[in-house]
């Protein structure tokens, strides 16, 4: 096999068998084996034994070659006891307690058994909302995403793959506003990319700077208005700030629905290219375009005999997948082999351009795009429909718009551009339809060597045109591209573009051609450099609009990473740590700062469950300083509000910020919540936690703080002059993780793997790292 010392080692971490001592049982030619077996029984009723062999090797072949590989769990699990071979899930979230525990325990047995799961959280009620049956108010949808983020966090999937979340909320929904901003501190929700549910009419209060309708999900009317304008600004704002949210058209996807008497689309897989219904579950595979190319009279151009070949027999093997899958959920076997939905797309795209010659950011590369996805959408149909032929087509097909078409057809869909991570390592290809991420890059290896790795295809440019060095590609590895570099061909430099040297417009205009002809969506990320401004990522959003696309998705470069740090030189290596070499950040014993003398501060008498709580705040010159609580006659519990008066009063004179106060106390429910006119307390926390939010801005000395204080929160949010309140970072340390009066130590500007602290990839809301193939969402 023509494997990458890079896609064995992925393979043997994440993908070969192994014994209960971690001993290999397999090696790569042993797995596509075991999965071409596994796959092929599929056929065993409707062929003989030679035939049923013949498929067999088929499927083998096309792997071994690597011509088509399906996705990971299929890889993983095909052959083995688990037996769960699908990648991508959507669940129903009910709008009870008892629907949304169910939903949460349904998660955890996809994520354990190598499925990531998508959610729409638009069925449940805002934020204060009323619960006839408790008496008390919802929490809202905010609140529950961070239920199930930690019940992700506790589950790992079958000992491989981590999981991961979709999170969708409509546009419309009256806690859209808190949704925008819940992921604005990058060590938030960590488990899901979140996206916004646009409708085309909230896009056309955008463009005419009108309002629209906020909607109670519970009772179908409208409680409110805003700006349209105002909140897309807002998702501008917080995808420039870390590349969450991104948004996801959801008419389109209702649109291109093709079993609509089913239900409508509410929701997609965690990255974001396959939208499905409530217990779908679809099964991806992607042909390697760097391999669909032959030469004639000693130039390059596109197989397509090969491509069709390739493509008819991918659909077979993801058909087959469908009926031998041993799916989580019994709701999800019903529906998806009601469906039996497929997603062939592709990878290796850059690198079949750079073999032909042509520049990923020109119109012959966008023309080629549509060519290219055109022929595999309709003969992957065309292979469905002879497989209808022979075994009949989806249960569900009456259902669906193919009935009325008068078409007989095997799968509901057939094609889907997923992101391609690993299997794009196991390739040795370029991901998905994304541009080259790096040409040279440095690795380091045994006895603290370093090895140069660099792109094959510009590797073997370069020695053929004279222009190959190891110092060469040292210094383009050191930079991150090869333009600017005298010595390489201005053709070359045009060929050979990373995703950083190609303009936005033209990431975009990528996406918009390989969705004409896809069934379902395509997951890109439109990468920008750290230095893109507010107003690049409107335009992205904008032309991902004009051009028809069903979502987009935004990463600038530095945004968010979580990264090793490092100061100075490591033994002698160039500004490189490794994780082991990292420097740790030291942790010192904090001690309060003493009470002052005199202090100012405000008292507010609240209702709660057991009667009547004061609750006291008090500031000094140094900010917010202590809290003190006191019960009334009738009770409560003195204690404990005493006692979280103190433990609060510590952190606040101990240098914690008010803002993470506030977070962890507001929102804490007590069983004895009552409802208030004007209020909502839910607890002594609460009260305090709120008391201490007002006082921090009374601090600000805005102008009319006291008509300000007098707004409901729910009128700030949704009110007509809603407003959003972000607080300030200290600009002498701006993206510093240290600040101290001796040093800072801020953040290097490339996200690093945590496993091997090599740099990463962004893509489709994930992040996956080619030098060791760790991988993760959210």
């Amino acid at each position: 096999m023509n494997l990458t010392e890079n896609a064995v080692k992925v393979l043997e971490k994440r993908y070969l068998s192994k014994d209960e001592n971690g001993c290999l049982l397999e090696d790569p030619k042993g797995m596509f084996m075991r999965v071409a077996k596994a796959v092929a029984l599929a056929d065993k009723d409707f062929v003989s034994a030679k035939e049923l062999k013949a498929i067999e090797q088929e499927f083998y072949d096309m792997m071994l070659n690597l011509e088509f590989l399906p996705n990971s769990p299929t890889l993983m699990n095909a052959g083995r006891p688990l037996g769960q071979l699908s990648a991508c899930f959507v669940l129903p979230i009910e709008d009870t307690m008892e629907g949304i525990f169910e939903t949460i325990k349904n998660a955890a047995l996809i994520h354990k058994s190598g499925g990531g799961t998508g959610f729409s959280f638009s069925r449940l009620r805002q934020k204060g909302a009323s619960v006839n049956s408790t008496g008390g108010v919802a929490s809202g949808p905010v609140s529950f995403m961070k239920v199930f983020n930690a019940a992700t966090e506790a589950v790992k999937q079958g000992g491989t793959r981590r999981g991961a979340n979709m999170g969708i909320l409509r546009v419309d929904h009256p806690d859209i506003l808190e949704f925008i901003s819940c992921k604005k501190d990058n060590s938030d929700i960590t488990n899901f990319n979140i996206s916004v549910g646009i409708t085309e009419k909230f896009m056309s209060a955008v463009e005419a700077a009108g309002d629209y309708d906020l909607i109670d999900p519970h009772s179908g009317k409208t409680v409110g208005k805003l700006n349209a304008r105002y909140v897309f600004d807002i998702i501008i704002d917080m995808a420039w700030n870390n590349g969450e949210p991104g948004i996801i058209f959801l008419d389109r996807l209702n649109k291109d629905n093709v079993t609509p008497e089913l239900g409508n689309i509410e929701s997609t897989n965690p990255c974001g290219e396959q939208p499905l219904l409530p217990y779908e579950a679809c099964n991806l595979g992607s042909i390697n375009l760097s391999l669909m190319i032959k030469n004639t009279d000693g130039v390059p151009e596109v197989d397509y005999d090969k491509l069709g070949n390739t493509a008819r027999k991918a659909v077979h093997f993801l058909d087959n997948v469908i009926d031998v899958n041993k799916y989580p959920l019994p709701e999800i076997d019903e529906m998806t082999r009601g469906t039996r939905k497929i997603g062939l797309g592709v990878m290796g795209w850059a690198d079949m351009l750079c073999k032909l010659n042509i520049a990923y950011n020109s119109q012959k590369a966008i023309a080629l795009a549509e060519k290219i996805m055109h022929f595999i959408q309709e003969e992957s149909r065309k292979a469905s429909i002879e497989l209808a032929e022979k075994k009949g087509v989806f249960p569900h097909y009456d259902k669906s718009i193919y009935k009325d078409l008068g078409i007989k057809i095997r799968n509901a869909t057939t094609t889907t551009i997923a992101p391609t991570g690993t299997l794009s390592i196991i390739a040795g290809v370029s991901s998905g339809i994304e541009p080259l991420f790096a040409i040279s890059y440095i690795r380091n290896v045994m006895d603290n060597d370093e090895l140069i790795e660099v792109n094959p295809l510009f590797k073997q440019i370069a020695v053929i045109d004279g222009f190959y060095s190891d110092e060469l590609m040292r210094r383009i590895a050191n930079k991150g591209t090869i333009h600017g570099f005298p010595e390489i061909p201005k053709s070359v430099q045009s060929v050979f573009a990373t995703s950083h040297d190609i303009s936005p417009e033209w990431h975009v205009k990528m996406q918009a051609a390989f969705q004409r002809y896809t069934d379902n969506a395509v997951s890109k990320t439109v990468n920008l450099r750290n230095e893109a401004t507010k107003e690049d990522v409107s335009e992205v959003f904008w032309h991902a609009y004009k051009t028809y696309c069903k979502g987009v998705t935004i990463y600038r470069d530095g945004s968010r990473d979580l990264q090793v740090l490092n100061i100075g030189k490591v033994k002698g290596k160039e500004q490189e740590a490794t994780v082991e070499e990292s420097v740790e950040i030291p942790t010192k014993c904090i001690i309060p700062r003493q009470r002052p003398d005199i202090a100012t501060g405000f008292t507010e008498k609240v209702k709660i469950g057991c009667g009547n709580l004061y609750v006291t705040v008090n500031y000094d010159e140094n900010g917010i300083c202590e809290v003190f609580t006191n019960t009334g006659r009738a009770g409560g519990c003195p204690s404990q509000s005493e006692a979280t008066a103190r433990l609060v009063s510590i952190a606040l004179r101990s240098g914690v910020d008010h803002k993470y106060i506030v977070e962890q106390l507001k929102g804490i429910r007590c069983p004895s919540t009552i409802r208030q006119k004007g209020l909502k307390v839910m607890s002594c926390p609460d009260a305090i936690g709120r008391l201490i939010e007002k006082v921090a801005k009374m601090q600000k000395g805005s102008d009319g703080l006291a008509a300000e204080l007098s707004i409901s929160d729910d009128q700030k949010f949704h009110g007509p002059t809603a407003k959003m309140y972000y607080e300030e970072e200290c600009s002498a340390c701006e993206g510093s993780v240290i600040c101290e009066e001796e040093e800072v130590v801020n953040l290097e500007s490339k996200a690093t793997c945590p496993e091997c602290g090599k740099a990463v990839e962004h893509e489709g809301g994930c992040v996956v790292c080619r030098n060791c193939g760790y991988s993760k969402c959210g």
